[in-house]
């Protein structure tokens, strides 16, 4: 890798020549760490250049830090820290004391209460995920996006590597109408789209533009901690609403409401985060009525709208808002890939344009490179394509984790199989520690979510989340498997006496 240009403060007070000046400042790098062995050190007419002196000046402070350990020369390779130093004590322009060898382990200064939203320690390299429902990255149509890349710097280069559009580049946020128009019965237009680093910027920068400290948010009893961890940083109240076999209870939530006013609900309808029910289509007119009447801001979370297996994907509840209370956010990474962060939104123009001025000062822009060339993709058809081979593939995964599950775990799981999404969610028996079962499972090199990581409360629940979309056919079986063989010894139920 080719070194950073090296930019050293000489000490103008010493009474030193200049090559010794250079030396003491180079040794005095190496003392701080700010250099360190093995490292290397620019070529002496670079150096002689970026410090504006004669070139033999720097190869005599060279000779001088050889001379004295601090650093070595290697055949046809260059100038290096030497891997063998002799003393290091610190020195430098304010005096020993002021001078750290390390970046310091604390602030000088005091820091807000943490969110504890915390992410987990790293899992054991190798693990097999079942507990992340993100897609496959293996299956991202790699070459095409690089072409795409490719002719997005070839033919538009000074545009998209200069700044932009905060909105996002107008191609990408145009190809995104087309979608949503066709495909989830929005009546959006470009200018009603804005494109985000991912959805999680996107709830980030509504929940800047909606909240002031102490609204209430309304959330789903279990449901996404990393929106949660955003609302809160907004200032929100968060009031959970319980869930059943329909969704969210739009009768509690109406409770909630004559109560005490409601700023916002943030759900996912399409496929409940996590336990992927379907909002039934009457709940559905009622929290629309609902969210008009009160004037509550609905934040709607449309993350996996592409998988659906059985019949048509219920349209999202912004399709059908009349009264401009819907903020609709997805996503094209399960689509395509977490790593390309793009997300969008989309919302009536005035909330638009907040989330605008704030996107500005926080991020300015996004990729407009990667945004193009996606748009490129859009426009051609890859990205529709693209989704149509991952519903198909994710469908036959869906089916080996169901066909692993019974054959191994049929007496300690069930579930009823979802319509769509890239999950199941599943009861455990009640005679097993289901906390203690990840956490074995863990040990062997695999990873599900209990059901305490999407509590409000943080407690226990019966119940797994198994994603499928990461792994293959033969992944799935062997993940299962582990699980299976990290089953913890069942408690003993209690049987009457004489029973």
């Amino acid at each position: 890798m080719r070194a950073w240009d090296l930019n050293l403060t000489l000490d103008t007070t010493a009474d030193l020549p200049m090559f010794l000046r250079i030396a003491r400042a180079i040794s005095n790098e190496v003392r701080r760490h700010r250099l360190r062995p093995g490292d290397p050190l620019p070529g002496s007419r670079t150096l002689a250049k970026a410090l504006q002196v004669h070139r033999n000046t720097i190869v005599a402070a060279y000779l001088e830090l050889l001379r004295e350990g601090w650093i070595e020369t290697r055949r046809a390779g260059g100038t290096f820290v030497s891997r063998t130093l002799p003393d290091a004590a610190p020195r430098g322009f304010a005096g020993k004391s002021a001078l750290r060898e390390s970046v310091p382990a604390r602030p000088g200064f005091d820091l807000r209460p943490s969110l504890q939203n915390d992410e987990p320690p790293p899992w054991p390299p190798g693990t097999l995920n079942l507990a992340s429902g993100v897609p496959d990255p293996r299956l991202l149509p790699s070459a095409a996006l690089s072409r795409a890349y490719r002719r997005a710097l070839r033919y538009r280069g000074p545009s998209v590597l200069d700044y932009g559009d905060a909105r996002g580049d107008p191609r990408l946020r145009a190809a995104l109408a087309k979608m949503l128009c066709a495909r989830r019965g929005l009546a959006a237009t470009a200018d009603s789209v804005v494109v985000t680093r991912g959805a999680q910027m996107a709830f980030d920068l509504a929940a800047r533009a909606l909240l002031s400290p102490g609204d209430a948010v309304a959330v789903e009893e279990l449901g996404y901690s990393s929106v949660w961890a955003s609302l809160k940083l907004a200032g929100a109240r968060l009031i959970p609403v319980p869930l059943d076999s329909e969704g969210l209870r739009v009768d509690a939530l109406e409770k909630i409401a004559s109560r005490e006013p409601l700023r916002a609900i943030y759900l996912t309808p399409h496929h409940q985060y996590p336990t992927m029910v379907v909002l039934s289509p009457g709940r559905r007119l009622q929290l629309l009525d609902l969210a008009r009447r009160n004037r509550i801001a609905i934040v709607e979370d449309d993350y996996d709208n592409e998988f659906h297996y059985q019949g048509q994907p219920v349209l999202p509840l912004a399709s059908a808002d009349q009264a401009g209370v819907v903020i609709y956010v997805g996503t094209l990474s399960k689509i395509l890939a977490p790593g390309l962060r793009l997300g969008f939104m989309v919302a009536p123009e005035p909330l638009l344009d907040r989330i605008v001025q704030l996107r500005t000062l926080m991020d300015r822009q996004g990729d407009l490179a990667i945004e193009c060339a996606v748009a490129e993709m859009l426009e051609d058809g890859e990205v529709q394509r693209h989704a149509r081979r991952m519903r198909r593939r994710y469908e036959s995964r869906r089916e080996a984790l169901v066909s692993a599950l019974q054959k191994h775990l049929g007496s300690a799981l069930s579930f009823d199989l979802p319509s769509g999404g890239v999950a199941l969610w599943a009861r455990v028996a009640s005679d097993i520690d289901v906390d203690r079962w990840a956490e074995r499972s863990l040990s062997l090199k695999v990873a599900f979510a209990p059901g305490r990581e999407f509590a409000f409360d943080g407690k226990s629940w019966p119940n797994a989340r198994l994603a499928f979309a990461r792994l293959n056919e033969a992944e799935l079986q062997e993940a299962v498997r582990r699980i299976a063989s990290a089953l913890p010894v069942r408690r003993a139920k209690n049987v009457k006496a004489g029973g």
